[in-house]
């Protein structure tokens, strides 16, 4: 993994880690990097020190990525992301905030209507027939194209058991209402 300090056009300053430089490059080339103040996508690498050790001293081991939560509600051929309210990371509270403890940051927030966007833009809502049209599509019995809807934890389980892959997002509520 490779450490980048990174900074938009507005001149924001965060963090990135990356599997390799080519990885940063191509993910900055298709706009896929977003600066998390003002989501601006075009980021680039900021001037960074190398990490030396001192002379005697041994190198901080790399950290280690988090997990990643389990994946339910999503398929297609490269497995359009998507996931009902009730399966986000917690039970949404009364506003619809899909976090433990009701609170999503404004940014995290922002970022996941854009996801939503995303997703109701370029999949196929199924709606509660996820597995089963998941199913016909690993199968080539249906069309292959991005695809999202409810599905409950037991039938993702038995999808990505059967090698289906799926993800699961916060499904929060539309930027526009």
């Amino acid at each position: 993994m490779i450490h980048y300090a990174l900074r938009c056009v507005q001149d924001h300053a965060f963090d990135g880690w990356f599997n390799s430089s080519e990885s940063f490059d191509k993910q900055a080339k298709l706009g896929l990097l977003e600066c998390p103040e003002c989501g601006s996508t075009k980021v680039s690498r900021g001037l960074m020190a190398p990490a030396v050790p001192k002379k005697g001293r041994a190198r901080l081991p790399e950290p280690v990525e988090p997990p990643s939560p389990p994946a339910p509600a999503a398929s297609a051929p490269e497995a359009a992301p998507a996931a009902p309210p009730a399966q986000a990371i917690a039970a949404p509270d009364a506003a619809g905030n899909p976090l433990a403890g009701g609170h999503v940051p404004d940014q995290v927030r922002a970022m996941l209507q854009r996801l939503r966007s995303e997703v109701e833009k370029n999949c196929d809502y199924v709606g509660p027939e996820f597995a089963e049209e998941a199913r016909k599509i690993h199968r080539g019995e249906s069309d292959k194209r991005g695809i999202y809807g409810e599905t409950t934890p037991e039938q993702a389980e038995s999808l990505a058991e059967e090698g289906i892959e799926v993800a699961r997002i916060p499904w929060v509520p539309r930027a526009d209402g």
